[in-house]
């Protein structure tokens, strides 16, 4: 069982934002402060090799441990670089999918970190292209 992903077209225009100078705290209350440090486009944050990154929508839950969830948008960097650790996006057999590229014992895996629901780690061999590495995650969080 895979993700399934399906490929967006995405125009990068600049929209720079204010970036508050102070990082906000997950964890105790922090004072507030009005400062900012300056701005931000998210979209170029995440995207280092602009020509070579494609934005990809993903569905299934089999990288929710590495904060991947259902609807995500992924920024696939081509020129990204791969190693074991590294997320990424392969071609498996003719299918698409994106999960964390791992070595052991000299062989190398595609793991997608979920060991429930049929999940399971698939050997990289020829056959197998890592297409590209996953540089970022955006998500819009639901509104109640």
């Amino acid at each position: 069982m895979s993700l399934d992903l399906h490929p967006l077209s995405v125009t990068l225009i600049d929209r720079d934002m204010p970036l508050a100078a102070v990082r906000v705290p997950a964890g105790f209350p922090s004072p507030a402060a009005d400062d900012l440090e300056d701005t931000v486009d998210p979209f170029k944050w995440v995207v280092r090799h602009e020509h070579a990154t494609f934005w990809w929508r993903v569905s299934g839950d089999s990288l929710e441990a590495e904060g991947i969830l259902d609807g995500d948008l992924i920024a696939v960097d081509r020129a990204g670089r791969r190693h074991s650790g590294r997320i990424v996006l392969a071609v498996v057999d003719g299918q698409i999918t994106v999960k964390k590229l791992a070595k052991r014992n000299g062989r190398w895996f595609l793991d997608p970190r979920a060991r429930s629901d049929g999940y399971q780690t698939i050997p990289v061999t020829e056959t197998t292209e890592i297409w590209g590495v996953v540089a970022g995650v955006v998500r819009r969080l639901p509104v109640e």
